[in-house]
This record gives C-alpha cells, sequence and structure tokens, in this order.
C-alpha cells in the first residue's frame, strides 16, 4: 500500500531538479502545485518564479498550474508565469490532472508532476499513472489543516526514504 503513496523521486526543491536531464528522458510537460511547491502560501509569484518557467519553456516544455486553491490566488500567479492554469483541482482526483496534459498535448508517458504534499499532490498523479517529484514544502507556515496532514505524511516519507535514495531521479 505504501508504494501507492510514493512519488518517484523526493528532493529538497523545484527549483534544483535537473530538467535538462528529464527533457532528454523524453518529458514534455510538467504540472506543478504552487503553494509551498513554487512559492509560500499567499505569496505572488515573483522574478526567480518567473525566470524559471522562462528556463522551462526555453528547454522545450510545456507547463500547466494544478492548485486546489481557488482561481484569485492561482490565476495572477500563473498569468504572471505565463502558463496555463487549472484551479480548485480537487487533487487528488485525476480529472484535473487529466485536463492539464489535453491543454498542453502530453499524456501520461511524457507528463510529470511536482508538488508539495503526499495525499493529494502524489497519490492523485499516481492515481492517473503520471511520475511525480515530491518536493520539500518551502515553508513550515500553513493552514491547521495542513498541518494535520503533513503528520500523517511523515511515517511514509520515512519508509520511502529507507527504501530510495534522496535526489535519485530514475525515470
Amino acid at each position: 500500500m505504501t508504494n501507492f503513496l510514493y512519488p518517484g523521486a523526493y528532493v529538497d526543491s523545484a527549483f534544483t531538479i535537473d530538467y535538462k536531464k528529464l527533457w532528454e528522458k523524453g518529458f514534455r510537460g510538467l504540472l506543478f502545485d504552487v503553494d509551498n511547491t513554487l512559492t509560500m502560501h499567499n505569496v505572488e509569484a515573483e522574478k526567480r518564479e518567473a525566470n524559471f518557467f522562462v528556463h522551462l519553456r526555453k528547454l522545450g516544455f510545456k507547463t500547466v498550474i494544478l492548485s486546489n486553491n481557488k482561481k484569485e490566488r492561482v490565476e495572477p500567479f500563473a498569468k504572471l508565469l505565463k502558463t496555463p492554469f487549472i484551479h480548485r483541482a480537487h487533487k487528488p482526483l485525476s480529472r484535473a490532472y487529466i485536463k492539464a496534459m489535453k491543454m498542453i498535448g502530453t499524456n501520461v508517458d511524457n507528463t510529470l508532476f511536482v508538488g508539495d504534499q503526499l495525499y493529494t499532490d502524489i497519490v492523485g498523479a499516481n492515481i492517473v499513472g503520471l511520475k511525480s517529484i515530491l518536493v520539500r514544502p518551502i515553508s513550515p507556515k500553513e493552514a491547521f489543516w495542513i498541518k494535520l496532514k503533513r503528520i500523517i505524511e511523515v511515517p511514509v516519507i520515512a519508509l520511502y526514504k529507507i527504501n530510495h535514495k534522496k535526489n535519485d531521479i530514475n525515470f
């Protein structure tokens, strides 16, 4: 059962992933969560994130922001990054992941999901059959219900670390 909860890889930051290597492995689409994956909760996109998405496009990637947050939060963020978005995605349900891939013309074999929450982001990607990368949350400042989810993530992440080499992206 825990394998279903495991990400394809667990890394410190979405910004330190070797995207060039992922492109060489055949990935063409990247789906990203926003809060605590690309920036802190309720913080707008800044130069760092905008430059990051410019870099991803230069490599050839198509991107989509996939967030459970409301439109008022996600739309301005995605607009600055010049990428399509889906708000109120209801992750871990599969519908939004599939819709995101259709938006950019990719499929489960060449699309990767990057997010910070195991039970929404990663489980949703696994349900659809996507490869996924779990990143450490950017900030410990989170809503109460997210902190509760973090508590139940701890044993699964501990088991994952025992069975997998950290930062080892092998897909």
